[in-house]
């Protein structure tokens, strides 16, 4: 990671952002605030991961090849595709939410996230349009990355600068719960289709239907992002905290969140990809494998928060490292226990299991990083940790786990990434400051 590498954006020069005196607000914030912020989050994640969880017919629609499996690499590339642009949008995007404000930078990402979403709904079969069709799929992806990628920072600045100091971690940890949202209805979309539809119904138009869904929702996050009010301070940041300076000034501890990231990234996406897991390896029906979503996406939901209010109690450093540990110790065996005994039961309880311990450990990290960065990177500091480690273990994540279970032959290959990703993250979030009763710095 580099982040010498970026740039103000030269279209917000020294502007002031609506005035706020304070990124400390009285502990009377409206719940729309949190709900604006929430709702256009949850669906920013839906349109992008549901590709994920209908990747196998997406493959066939646009990425004919000549065996199925080569057709879904193809098509879980193409998702990791999406995560090269992330970076970009988290320094752009994180760049002008610290400068022009949250609320527009939130507007900004939420119009492209539609672009991408639209373009992807609409975007006739290789068979109809032939080599355009999957040219116009990856555009889409990239203008999808760059929306997340300039999602997250900002919106986690804003949840923690309208929390009231004691509750920090649960404001912000409904940055994650938000994702677990998205997944849960991508999930129950997706069961909801496949138990109605046929196998031929789902391939032709049946996996477009929930991006349509999701453009349908879009206007009303649109609507509650542009009644926001703003954290950003009207008066200008030091100079020093600010911009490349403040920068290279935190690139120590923005390399150290980048590899705490890292850890959930890989258990989030190898979580997302087990309805096609469960479809292609366990060789489940489609309908029990999308339950799989649903558990996975609740389970996020409900232990986010709980990871959020452990945090604000316990503290960040303990709530994120023993999920973490927890998860490197116990995902090898909870995947072989799986691979033996494939069943719904099993499918459902270790989908539900992982996600919560990711979710717990998650929640923590995503307060924690932005609390340690000042006011005047912290948009643009947490979206090129968030961005990067997600950028490269995110999007390639479905893509190795896919490829290493073809070439071992071994379906309980994912467990073993987890694991050694969660290593990783676990020394890095020994090292990372204990930050709860720290007050945010400007």
């Amino acid at each position: 990671m580099n982040p010498s590498a970026s740039h103000p954006l030269p279209v917000a020069p020294h502007r002031a952002a609506a005035p706020r005196a304070s990124t400390r607000p009285a502990a009377g914030v409206p719940k729309r605030v949190v709900a604006a912020t929430v709702a256009g989050n949850a669906l920013e994640f839906y349109d992008f991961v549901t590709y994920a969880f209908f990747a196998v017919y997406i493959g066939k629609t646009f990425f004919p090849a000549s065996t199925p499996m080569g057709s879904l690499l193809l098509s879980v590339a193409v998702f990791g595709v999406g995560f090269f642009a992330r970076p970009v949008g988290g320094v752009l995007i994180g760049a002008f939410a610290d400068r022009a404000g949250r609320r527009p930078a939130l507007l900004l990402t939420i119009a492209l996230i539609t672009v991408g979403t639209l373009g992807l709904a609409l975007t006739p079969s290789y068979d109809s349009i032939g080599l355009a069709a999957p040219i116009i799929v990856v555009l889409c992806r990239l203008i999808q990355g760059l929306a997340l990628g300039g999602e997250v920072g900002p919106s986690s600045a804003f949840l923690i600068e309208s929390a009231p100091p004691a509750k920090r971690g649960l404001y912000a940890s409904w940055q994650l719960a938000s994702q677990g949202a998205a997944g849960l209805v991508a999930g129950a979309m997706g069961l909801l289709l496949t138990h109605a539809l046929a196998p031929a119904e789902m391939l032709a138009w049946g996996w477009r239907v929930p991006f349509l869904v999701g453009l349908l929702l879009l206007p009303l996050a649109l609507y509650l992002r542009h009644n926001m009010p703003e954290t950003l301070h009207a008066a200008p940041a030091q100079a020093a905290r600010s911009g490349m300076a403040g920068l290279k000034r935190q690139r120590g501890l923005i390399g150290l969140a980048v590899l705490v990231v890292i850890g959930g990234t890989v258990s989030t996406y190898v979580g997302n990809f087990m309805t096609t897991y469960a479809i292609t390896t366990l060789k489940m029906s489609p309908v029990l494998a999308m339950g799989a979503t649903v558990v996975g996406g609740l389970s996020t939901l409900v232990f986010s928060l709980i990871g959020g209010w452990m945090c604000d109690r316990f503290g960040r450093k303990p709530t994120m490292f023993w999920p973490r540990v927890a998860a490197a110790v116990l995902t090898v065996p909870a995947f072989m226990l799986l691979v033996a005994q494939p069943s719904a039961t099993t499918l459902f309880a270790v989908s539900g299991f992982l996600a919560a311990l990711t979710a717990i450990s998650g929640a923590a990290s995503l307060v924690a990083i932005p609390e340690l960065l000042p006011r005047g990177i912290r948009a643009t500091g947490m979206s090129i940790a968030y961005a990067v480690g997600v950028s490269l273990f995110g999007g390639t994540t479905q893509l190795v786990i896919t490829w290493l279970i073809g070439v071992t032959g071994n379906p309980a290959a994912p467990a073993w990434y987890v694991a050694g990703a969660s290593v990783v993250t676990a020394l890095a979030m020994l090292a990372m400051p204990e930050s709860r009763h720290r007050a945010l710095e400007d």
